[in-house]
């Protein structure tokens, strides 16, 4: 009888660099339209190049963001805002940028972002940024573009998205507000922390910090842009205005992102299952010693495969 068992998905096409069709010459960036700031802070994004991930993630415990920029009246950098729904069951109202996770249909990350295959949106594509970790477990990769036809009206879906607004970028750099201040939050700083712990590898306390910045639309029922979504939007402009913040970023002993993703990957027994459904294996070896673990029983457990699961391995990582 033919195998009717139903083959994993395929993974993701990862496209760390810019695309050969971008082009950011002088035609495209109009001179009128931006300060010579904001071009600085384009051509600083369209050379960033991330590294490639030390191994493959898993398309069910993958998502994407979009990272939409354009020009304001002034000439700065704008970033695209939403305002998740009230009806959704979880994030309900909260300030984030569009995306999701990955669905089926999805060929790279920037199908996940945009929502529809780029070159059917005339939107240059400036750079895929590192991963992040969502505090669900998810690996969200922020993917960068720049609106250069103010004109498009994107089609929301109210079921997700009840509004879109817009921020500065550079504002995400700065403890100092945008806009100017309302009476009533004047005891409201514009950007403020709060520090927190997780279990990490070797029985430690790993120390985190989220960050919160005002909209200056709560008044109106906007919600400060805060943790994954602050944290994305500061890397973000930090590599467009090649500048640190005038805040620290993360406490003394923090992971690095790619640190916290192993860990996860490592511990949470949803991104095992996640590799096994998709026929992905892995050096978990390699992946303990990203996270920072001592070798020990629960590694070499991970890493109990046979010969046809290190051939299925490399085949897979040769498809990223």
């Amino acid at each position: 009888m033919p195998d009717t068992a139903p083959k994993p998905p395929r993974l993701l096409r990862y496209h760390y660099h810019r695309p050969r069709p971008t082009k950011l010459g002088a035609a495209r960036l109009p001179p009128l339209t931006l300060t010579a700031e904001s071009r600085r802070c384009i051509r600083n994004l369209a050379a960033h190049r991330a590294a490639r991930p030390a191994f493959p993630h898993p398309r069910a415990r993958s998502a994407a963001v979009l990272v939409a920029l354009f020009a304001g009246r002034g000439g700065d950098l704008y970033v695209l805002l939403n305002r998740r729904s009230a009806g959704l069951r979880s994030y309900a109202g909260d300030t984030a940028l569009p995306g999701g996770k990955v669905d089926p249909g999805d060929r790279t990350l920037e199908d996940t972002a945009i929502g529809l295959p780029r070159n059917k949106l005339k939107v240059p594509l400036l750079c895929v940024l590192e991963p992040f970790l969502a505090s669900n477990h998810l690996i969200v990769t922020p993917v960068v573009v720049l609106i250069l036809d103010n004109t498009i009206r994107p089609m929301l879906n109210a079921a997700e998205v009840a509004s879109l607004f817009s921020h500065p970028l550079a504002s995400f750099l700065s403890s100092s507000p945008p806009f100017p201040t309302e009476a009533e939050l004047i005891e409201v700083p514009y950007h403020t922390t709060s520090d927190g712990t997780y279990p990490g590898p070797n029985g430690a306390r790993i120390p985190a910090r989220a960050h919160r910045f005002l909209t200056g639309r709560e008044a109106g029922g906007i919600k400060p842009v805060f943790g994954l979504t602050a944290a994305i939007l500061i890397h973000a402009a930090a590599i467009a205005y090649a500048r640190a913040p005038d805040f620290e970023v993360a406490p003394p002993g923090a992971q690095t992102r790619a640190e916290r993703i192993a860990w996860a990957v490592l511990s949470d027994p949803d991104f095992r299952r996640a590799y096994e459904a998709e026929g992905l294996f892995m050096n978990w070896v390699t992946v303990a010693r990203l996270a920072g673990v001592r070798h020990g029983g629960a590694v070499e457990e991970h890493q109990n495969e046979d010969k046809d699961g290190r051939r299925r391995r490399r085949r897979a990582w040769s498809k990223l």
